[in-house]
């Protein structure tokens, strides 16, 4: 199972960067369970598991450190004894397989045989999670990732055992991992950060009655991993385990879409800073399940998810509060990345266009060429063929450079896809409405 393959590559991982000679169930027993259920409150909580399945009168924070230990050699008396499932090998399949139960994934009548490490390995790969939401978690077998993973393990248990934060929910560990890994290889990454400020990075938030870590945005996560690997393509295993296990199975992430998207930002908009902002790159991507629908993780699924709200609006709806105009920059910035035509001719080339269409149409008393730009040009139902007949009527009304501009338009527009022109035509759009509200 994906968990156990998880396990075998962080642990080699770990025993070559620590020099250790750890075995799956050495390392369980002597760094996993410490951390994880050696204490009044767990990181992880495994429906079914010995650690959960409690006597008459026990609950997990009160027990003492000697129950603590009996539930420990009840995991070890399955994983020597048992034939694995869900219970005590995580992302197994349910005891109750030959009934192909609801809550098993990938259900198989063909017994697997599994060893007593595959056992301790699973566990280990189901810590190594990283939630995000949606309400599923990321497994990626790349041994830097783990070990970035792992390096956070001992902080979500520093703020557990934080008699500051006693408020703290326990139980969250993937959802932690995907925090921290966003963190960690994000640009606002201090070596030195304390408790507090993991609070200012909106990785835990606290209210009246509880602190508990938020769950972070897919692409948030994104951005963080192309720091790390700017070109590379990293197969991610996208699930979740819970009451029901559902899975969607290997997804391609093109970590290369997220370098593309900041280079354009920074030609478009000088620094940097404001693109690493947590709260801006969330603007990016669909809901994670649309996103892994399309077959791969990259430019297309990073489409801001309203963006198709906004392209049916009118160009007199559009931007028309001062925080929206963070809304044009995200949609501006990807329909760039989007177009196949060299990337600084289209930033350039859209808002010239849009300042000649503006031209044309303040050249006029009447409605009739407002009428053509929004309801011909932008309109709803705008196509190749109607935009394209658009422009021939204000190509009778213009001279010198404005017709030779508008005459190359025209046959940029015929030589686009379909698909291309979309996009063109949205960027084109929004460059209007911005300069109509800004006086660019």
């Amino acid at each position: 199972m994906i968990t156990t393959l998880i396990g075998k590559t962080f642990l080699t991982a770990f025993n070559e960067e620590y020099a250790q000679n750890y075995s799956a169930k050495d390392f369980f027993e002597k760094i996993y369970f410490e951390l994880f259920f050696n204490h009044p409150k767990y990181m992880q909580w495994i429906t079914n598991s010995p650690f959960v399945q409690m006597k008459k009168g026990q609950k997990a924070a009160l027990l003492s450190p000697e129950e603590r230990l009996e539930k420990l050699h009840a995991l070890y008396d399955k994983a020597e004894n048992e034939t694995a499932d869900a219970s005590f090998a995580i992302g197994y399949p349910a005891s109750e397989s030959k009934d192909f139960a609801s809550t098993s994934g990938m259900v198989s009548d063909i017994e697997i045989l599994t060893d007593e490490e595959d056992v301790y390995y699973s566990w280990i790969g189901s810590g190594l999670g990283a939630g995000v939401a949606g309400g599923y978690n990321l497994l990626m077998n790349d041994a830097a990732i783990l070990l970035y993973i792992y390096e956070g393990w001992k902080y979500y248990r520093n703020c557990l055992n934080d008699p500051l934060l006693d408020r703290i929910r326990g139980n969250q560990i993937n959802t932690w991992n995907g925090q921290w890994l966003t963190y960690r290889l994000g640009k606002s990454f201090n070596p030195d950060f304390r408790i507090s400020d993991l609070e200012d990075e909106k990785i835990i938030s606290l209210s009246t009655n509880v602190i508990e870590v938020d769950t972070i945005n897919w692409p948030n996560l994104f951005f963080s991993l192309s720091n790390l690997y700017p070109e590379k393509i990293l197969t991610t295993y996208v699930y979740s385990h819970g009451q029901t296990n559902t899975t969607i199975g290997f997804i391609p992430f093109y970590l290369k879409s997220g370098i593309r998207l900041k280079d354009v930002w920074r030609y478009l908009y000088g620094d940097p800073g404001k693109f690493n902002n947590r709260e801006f790159q969330s603007l990016f991507g669909l809901n994670i399940k649309r996103a892994c629908e399309l077959g791969n993780i990259g430019m297309q699924a990073l489409r801001p998810e309203k963006l198709k709200e906004h392209m049916k609006k009118s160009i007199n709806s559009l931007f028309k509060k001062e925080n929206e105009i963070i809304i044009y920059q995200t949609y501006k910035t990807w329909l760039v990345a989007m177009l196949s035509k060299n990337k600084q001719e289209i930033m350039d080339y859209t808002i010239e266009v849009a300042e000649l269409i503006q031209r044309y149409r303040k050249n006029a008393s009447g409605t009739e060429r407002k009428n053509l730009i929004e309801l011909r040009l932008f309109g709803d139902k705008s196509n190749k063929k109607g935009f394209i007949d658009a422009l021939t009527e204000m190509i009778k009304e213009l001279e010198g450079d404005d017709l030779q501009k508008l005459r190359e338009l025209k046959n940029e527009v015929h030589l686009m896809t379909n698909e291309e022109f979309g996009y063109f035509n949205t960027l084109l759009k929004f460059d209007y409405a911005f300069i109509e509200k800004t006086n660019y």
